[in-house]
């Protein structure tokens, strides 16, 4: 599996993960993914709008314009409650999947 396919498949939980604390624009979540991943995942800013909009669409984070003096005008989201249940499984079931590969690749079984 390619780092491209394994970003794709991972990419809502990067995001929402992003915004468990606090409410967030696109470029900061891309720039806080960057971070968190050591520059190891970094999303293009056109790629990483459209899984925001999905998951707007679908009452897992919502989004709302903010302007500032002196600043343009920003979309910042913030998870939902449906949101935060969603994230709470898909981390349970990401961490179940990790350690099932990590024992089928395991140097033990070979």
């Amino acid at each position: 599996m390619s780092d491209r396919e394994l970003k794709k498949g991972s990419a809502e939980l990067l995001v929402l993960s992003c915004l468990e604390a606090r409410p967030r624009h696109g470029y900061e979540i891309g720039k806080l993914i960057e971070a968190r991943s050591n520059r190891r995942i970094q999303f293009r800013i056109a790629s990483l709008y459209p899984i925001l909009c999905r998951l707007e669409g679908r009452g897992l984070i919502s989004g709302r314009w903010i302007e500032r003096s002196g600043e343009r005008r920003r979309r910042y989201y913030r998870l939902t409650a449906r949101g935060r249940k969603f994230l709470e499984a898909e981390r349970t079931a990401w961490g179940d999947f990790v350690a099932t590969i990590n024992r089928v690749v395991s140097s033990t079984y070979a």
